[in-house]
């Protein structure tokens, strides 16, 4: 075969092979480097403003090596903050709710293996927020870029979710959170993608 005739990858092919290695990468940190960087990247967390600000907070239960936002919890808990998880959205394409998280709420697996408020509780109006009326939101992200683009796991739906962020202000600050060698030189940027207020990890922070 000459070099001419060589088969190239198409973008869509790159772009999950990236995202493979990156999913690879954050897998192979050991309990003990996962414990470190959680607790790093929550004292970094600590001192954002778009969280010393914040009321209302929206995070996240980690999977598939996913840097830990939750040692950030007791501090959220002590400063009078209500907390919320994302959940996935019964009877709609990719979307989520917010549900408010407390130490009693009873908590259930999804069907991708994440824990989450169990359906009766989050079928409550009473405890679900509108995401346009969160302050802050702590996303996970598979790659990002010095240009605090993001990767993520490619179903779209905090994309979906939080669309109304391109034509609402005020709207939600959104903190990326990841391991610091999930950092790529660049991403590609498609349409449909939020913008992020900052890209935080256990080693430092990108803004836009």
């Amino acid at each position: 075969m000459t070099a001419s005739s060589a088969p190239t990858s198409s973008p869509s092919q790159a772009k999950t092979a990236l995202r493979r290695e990156l999913k690879r990468r954050r897998r192979s940190l050991s309990p003990r480097q996962q414990r470190v960087a959680a607790a790093q990247l929550c004292h970094r967390l600590r001192s954002l403003p778009e969280l010393l600000r914040a009321r209302r907070v929206s995070l996240y239960f980690p999977l598939g090596g996913e840097i830990d936002p939750q040692p950030l919890l007791h501090w959220l808990y002590r400063r009078g903050v209500s907390v919320y998880l994302p959940v996935l959205r019964p009877f709609a394409a990719n979307s989520l709710w917010f549900v408010a998280y407390r130490p009693d709420t009873p908590m259930v697996k999804n069907r991708f293996g994440i824990r989450e408020p169990a359906a009766a509780f989050s079928a409550r109006r009473q405890n679900r927020l509108p995401a346009w009326a969160l302050d802050t939101l702590i996303v996970p992200l598979v790659g990002f870029d010095q240009h605090a683009n993001r990767m993520g796991m490619g179903g779209g739906f905090y994309d979906r979710t939080l669309a109304f962020m391109r034509h609402r202000r005020p709207a939600p600050a959104l903190i990326g959170v990841a391991h610091a060698c999930q950092q790529v030189t660049q991403l590609p940027v498609e349409p449909w993608d939020i913008p992020l207020s900052a890209i935080v990890t256990d080693t430092g922070s990108v803004r836009p």
